[in-house]
């Protein structure tokens, strides 16, 4: 082995006691968007987080969540955000758009204000699909944006 340092954490178990969450999500699809956001909480429950330390804020859509993000980024009261959301493609660019500027906008987010920024939002063909991506006890995108998130805090706090 050569003489570098290893940071990787995706298999180890960790606790999230002393961090602070909010998950922005967005009413539009609800149902689908219901099911992460029950995903995210469970997991980051079950790796240590409370009720106080979640906060969960709703908006309309995918496109609104960049900034509400952005408002409680510049807050410096949580330590990472999770943004969940449902785009399902329909007969129009309307879908392309949503994307795209969602995405960019929480990316954008997370590199200003230097704190993980999990883009949770589902982009999808059809509603099998998110429904698919969305299943309570089951493959939940949702579950794995709380992962994602707990894992680059502990990264980040350990460099």
């Amino acid at each position: 082995m050569s003489d570098y340092k290893l940071y990787d954490h995706a298999v180890v178990a960790l606790n999230v006691a002393d961090y602070r969450f909010a998950i922005v999500a967005a009413r539009f699809n609800q149902e689908i968007v219901d099911s992460l956001m029950h995903g995210a909480i469970t997991t980051l429950q079950q790796s240590g987080a409370n009720e106080n330390q979640i906060i969960v804020a709703r908006v309309p859509g995918a496109f609104e969540i960049p900034l509400l993000c952005q408002r409680l980024a510049a807050g410096g009261e949580v330590d990472a955000l999770i943004a969940l959301g449902c785009v399902i493609r329909g007969d129009t660019p309307h879908f392309d758009y949503i994307c795209t500027e969602s995405a960019r906008g929480v990316m954008e987010v997370g590199l200003k204000y230097d704190i993980p920024v999990i883009n949770g939002i589902l982009t999808v063909d059809n509603p099998e699909q998110a429904k698919a991506r969305a299943q309570i006890n089951g493959n939940n995108k949702g579950a794995d944006a709380a992962s994602a998130a707990i894992e680059m805090l502990t990264l980040l706090a350990e460099l």
